[in-house]
Order: C-alpha cells, then sequence, then structure tokens
C-alpha cells in the first residue's frame, strides 16, 4: 500500500470515531444513561435533606417556644385577677340549724378591649342606656386609650343587665365569669358574719376569720378554683339573731339613741347564741352605711360599764374572804378622798347588809369593799377575770381595754362601781358568765362547742361558793331591785343595772348616759346570759332621765321573754317551780 493509501486510511479511521463520539454508538449509550440517573438521584437526595432540615428547625423553634410559654408566670395587671381565681369559691356560713347566713352566686362582670372598640362615643352612649348611673367621662377616658388592651367598666352585673348589654352589640366588650358573696339576712348578723371585698377577701367578722385560717393562701394558690367547700357552721342561732336585733331597733327608735347592743351567751360552753350592735350595715352593700356602721360596739367599742362592775367588785369581796353575804357596811356618810366626793346616787344614808349594797347599788357600800381587798388585789382581780386584758375569740375586731398607768387608791375606788377602766360588753358579758356558773371563766366562741370541749378553754376564777353568792346577789336585785324591769314570769331572771355617765371634754356629764344591764336566767341554774346596753337614750323628761332600770334592763326581759323558749328554757311557775299555767 502507497504511503497516500495509508494516509487516507487513516483519515476515514478518523472520522468514524469522532462521528462515534458525537452520535453515541452502542457502546457509549448506557454508560451515558448511568450516569444521568446517578446525579438525578443525588440531587433528589440532596432536595430530601433540605426539606428534613428546614422542618426540624421549624418545629424545633415552635418546641422552644412552647416550652417557653410553659415556665413563663401569667401576665396579671393590677386591674384583673386570673380567670382561676375571680371564679375561687368560698365556703358558705350556716347558723347552729343550718340556715344560710353567707354563700356565693355565680355573676359575670363587664369588661372592654379598648384597642378593639371602633366608636368609643357610641360605646358609652350605648352602655348608658343600660348602666344609667356609669361614669361617662371617665369610661370615654377608657375605652378611647388605643394602646390599653383591658379595662374593668362594671363588676358583678345581674342578669339582666348583661342580657341588655349583649343585644347592645358593641364590639371590644365582653363578660368574665366571677362570684359574688351573698348574704340572704342581710344586716341581721352583719357584724358576725363580716362581708368581702369586690374580690371576694373576707374583710371584717367570720368572713375574715375564714380567710385568716389559711383560705387566703389557698386561693392565691389557685387550689379553691370552682370546687366547693365544706360549710362553716356558727354557733349563732338565726331565730335569736333576729330577736336581738328587733329589740335593738326598737330601743334605739324608742329612746333615740346614739347606739345600742346586746349578747345572748350559753353559760356552759361560751357559745354565743346571737350579738348585735346598731347603728349597722347591710354586708351586701357595705358601702352604703358608712364607717359608723361598721363599728362593732359589742366587741370593737370600749365604755366605762358603771354599776354593772359593782358585781366584780362584791365577788372579789367574797372570794377573797374579807366579807362575807351575811356582813354590812357602813353606807351612812359620804367618802372624801384626793379632791373627790364619792357618794350614793339613792342613798340610804345607812348601814348597808351586802346584798343591799347590791340592791341598792351603793357606791359608799362597793367602794369600802375594793378598799378591803386593796388596790394590788383588785387589779389581781379583774385581770383573772379577762377584763383588763384583750377576750380573746374568732372576730378579728376585738378592742383592747383601757386602765390607769398606775393604780391608785383613788383607782381603785372609782373602778369599784364602774369609772376608771373602759371595757367592751362583750368581755363584761364574758366575766358575767363566770359569776353565775360556777366560777369558770370561758373563753368566747362563735363556733359550735360541746361542754366536754368548753373544759378545755376555761378557767376558775372564782369558788364555786361565791358564785352560789352572787347568783342570790342577782335574783335579789331581779325581784326588788332595779332589775324588777326584766323579770319575765316563769324564766326567774337575775341582773345588775349599770347607768354610767358618759366623759365629755375631760369632764363627767350628767345628760349624757351610757345604760347597761348583765342578767342570767334561770338564775337557779343559770343556762344563758344576756347584756343588753343602750348609748346615750333619750327621754321626753331629758337626756339624762333613761336610766338602765328603765332602758336596758327591759331590753334584756323582752329578748328573754322572746327567745327563753327557742333556747330550749322551760318555764316554771309557782314558789317550787311546780305549778303550771293553765288557760281556758
Amino acid at each position: 500500500m502507497t504511503f497516500l493509501s495509508r494516509i487516507m486510511l487513516l483519515k476515514s479511521q478518523a472520522h468514524f470515531s469522532t462521528d462515534v463520539q458525537r452520535g453515541g454508538g452502542p457502546t457509549m449509550n448506557g454508560a451515558a444513561f448511568k450516569g444521568t440517573g446517578k446525579r438525578k438521584t443525588e440531587l433528589a437526595r440532596k432536595r430530601v435533606g433540605l426539606m428534613i432540615a428546614g422542618f426540624v428547625v421549624a418545629y424545633g423553634v415552635i418546641g422552644g417556644r412552647l416550652v417557653q410559654y410553659g415556665y413563663a408566670q401569667p401576665e396579671v395587671t393590677s386591674s384583673i385577677l386570673p380567670a382561676d381565681r375571680l371564679m375561687a369559691s368560698r365556703p358558705d356560713i350556716l347558723d347552729r340549724n343550718g340556715e344560710v347566713l353567707a354563700t356565693d352566686i355565680r355573676t359575670v362582670s363587664l369588661f372592654a378591649e379598648p384597642h378593639k372598640i371602633v366608636d368609643p362615643d357610641e360605646a358609652v352612649e350605648k352602655l348608658a342606656t343600660v348602666l344609667t348611673d356609669i361614669d361617662i367621662k371617665g369610661t370615654y377616658k377608657k375605652l378611647s386609650n388605643p394602646n390599653s388592651h383591658f379595662q374593668w367598666l362594671r363588676r358583678q352585673l345581674t342578669p339582666k343587665q348583661q342580657s341588655q348589654i349583649l343585644a347592645l352589640g358593641i364590639p371590644g366588650i365582653g363578660f368574665r365569669p366571677e362570684k359574688r358573696r351573698f348574704y340572704p339576712g342581710g344586716s341581721t348578723a352583719s357584724h358576725i358574719v363580716g362581708y368581702v371585698n369586690i374580690d371576694n377577701r373576707g374583710m371584717a367578722g367570720m368572713e375574715k376569720y375564714i380567710d385568716n385560717q389559711g383560705l387566703a393562701d389557698l386561693r392565691d394558690l389557685g387550689m379553691t378554683s370552682n370546687a366547693p367547700l365544706e360549710p362553716v357552721r356558727l354557733s349563732i342561732d338565726l331565730r335569736v339573731q333576729n330577736i336581738v336585733r328587733d329589740v335593738l331597733v326598737n330601743a334605739i327608735d324608742k329612746f333615740k339613741a346614739l347606739g345600742a347592743g346586746a349578747i345572748v351567751i350559753d353559760a356552759n360552753t361560751g357559745e354565743v347564741l346571737g350579738m348585735g350592735s346598731l347603728p349597722d350595715f347591710d354586708p351586701n352593700n357595705p358601702a352604703a352605711s358608712a364607717q359608723e356602721g361598721w363599728l362593732n360596739r359589742m366587741t370593737n367599742g370600749t365604755f366605762e360599764m358603771g354599776s354593772t362592775f359593782k358585781t366584780f367588785t362584791i365577788a372579789m369581796g367574797l372570794d377573797s374572804g374579807k366579807i362575807s353575804i351575811n356582813d354590812s357596811v357602813d353606807a351612812r356618810y359620804p367618802i372624801r378622798i384626793g379632791g373627790f366626793t364619792i357618794k350614793d346616787f339613792h342613798g340610804k344614808h345607812r348601814i348597808l347588809t351586802i346584798p343591799e349594797v347590791f340592791q341598792y347599788s351603793s357606791n359608799i357600800g362597793t367602794a369600802k369593799v375594793a378598799d378591803l381587798v386593796g388596790t394590788e388585789g383588785h387589779k389581781e382581780f379583774l385581770t383573772r377575770l379577762g377584763l383588763l386584758s384583750k377576750v380573746r375569740t374568732e372576730l378579728p375586731e376585738v378592742a383592747m381595754p383601757s386602765q390607769p398607768r398606775e393604780w391608785k387608791k383613788i383607782n381603785s375606788i372609782t373602778i369599784s362601781f364602774g369609772h376608771g377602766v373602759s371595757t367592751t360588753p362583750f368581755q363584761t358579758a364574758v366575766a358575767g358568765v363566770a359569776m353565775v356558773n360556777g366560777g369558770r371563766l370561758i373563753e368566747p366562741t362563735f363556733l359550735p362547742r360541746t361542754r366536754e370541749q368548753a373544759e378545755q378553754f376555761s378557767t376558775q376564777v372564782i369558788q364555786p361558793s361565791t358564785s352560789k353568792d352572787m347568783r342570790f346577789l342577782f335574783e335579789t336585785n331581779g325581784v326588788k331591785g332595779s332589775g324588777r324591769n326584766a323579770r319575765v314570769e316563769g324564766f326567774n331572771v337575775g341582773g345588775k343595772t349599770g347607768t354610767a355617765d358618759k366623759v365629755v371634754n375631760g369632764r363627767y356629764v350628767g345628760d349624757k348616759n351610757f345604760n347597761a344591764f348583765l342578767a342570767a336566767f334561770p338564775i337557779d341554774d343559770p343556762k344563758y346570759v344576756v347584756l343588753t346596753f343602750i348609748d346615750e337614750p333619750k327621754t321626753d323628761k331629758g337626756n339624762g332621765a333613761a336610766l338602765a332600770g328603765t332602758s336596758a334592763a327591759p331590753m334584756a326581759g323582752e329578748i328573754i321573754r322572746r327567745s327563753a323558749a327557742i333556747l330550749g328554757v322551760e318555764p316554771k311557775y309557782g314558789e317550787d317551780g311546780s305549778a303550771l299555767l293553765v288557760s281556758y
């Protein structure tokens, strides 16, 4: 083959090789398809991987935020409580017979979200058609703040108000469920039961006592949310309580007095069966009575109790052995000491027996008994009876008595007949219980208690024989003395009156009296002690004409007459109590 022929052959082979590479001959075609599929698979894997990574990041962010929200504290503004606390329950309060004194009712409160209010003027105008006493300027100011997300407009609506507001169709207005405290008896036992504020927290009386026993802490922890709680049963008998208040209302009206009060205590257990103080208030609307009605004069007011204190002075002399029931005291002449003259209001100007000292309420005789015991002994005895210290009981509103900083002889003498020491009527009645029940001072309670349980809260303060003598003196005064107007046929009422001049501008005045009566019945075996008082009673004859025997004593008699049967005290007629009252 010539040289030229070889060159042509090589050129033709080179041309064929190039065409094969360009056209994809049978040998190279499979490898090309295999490379393309591999690249697509790798690309798909990368895309799926990116999608998985994206989902992991997104759900990781969401999960992290959920954990963050789970650990975050709830945001609470100063104007609204968390929903669970708005619906927190309070236990019902019942009397000793199961009658409801306080309970919770469901209600709603009106709020607004100002940032959603389209036209504040229109919203206020519509609300005013239902809530006629609404503060238009104040409400407009609340609704016109675009940066505010919550505002209370009215707490505790009636169902009718809620329905009428719903019909207005105002955007940005809503309701939140709440609980409202309701007192079916109104003012009947207001100072005992107390009241709650707008957030259902106890502010006074047994309502505050219940909160102080741990309910407030449970509420703050959210552990009382909408859950029924065991009712709290009081020692109060609603029937007796109603009688007590009715008698006080009539006395205030009759004597045009500044105030009045009364209490009925079980002489063997220390239970309070009824207690009232006027002026009082309606716990459903406590603000309407202002502060004057909030003062519980029985437990939180201190007064010079006048001649009722002679009960404790005579008991002190008998218990110390310095005198006996058969002794006599010279009451012929006034006592002059420290520039003062001690004389009797209705002086007999003769030697008096101890029962006569008590019956005639002799200041001279009582002062001489106190002098026999001595100043230190006198102070110790009143301290023993709890008359110089704050009485312990469930009610938070209890005042501290006042006494002289330094006891001198003149102080002891004036205190012996009820001037110079101010105590609460409540603790005077408690000390009076010890005078007639055998000498046991029992810590008073507004909760049910048995006689056996009362033993744990009692202290022997005078001898049983002294208590027996005091029952005799009470009965004598009830039959022959100033307690005659408290007598109730069949129930043998005994007691001691006290008419104290009040202090005005540092001086005692004779035309303003604080009258009290301390009674027990039936006096031969006392079951109950009753104390009544009336502050500054007035009559047609003048302010000072209404004495305790004609004002406070009849009040006690009326309470006993109407409540004795309710309390289970059986009447006795005749000298030996065996006669029956028969009516045809």
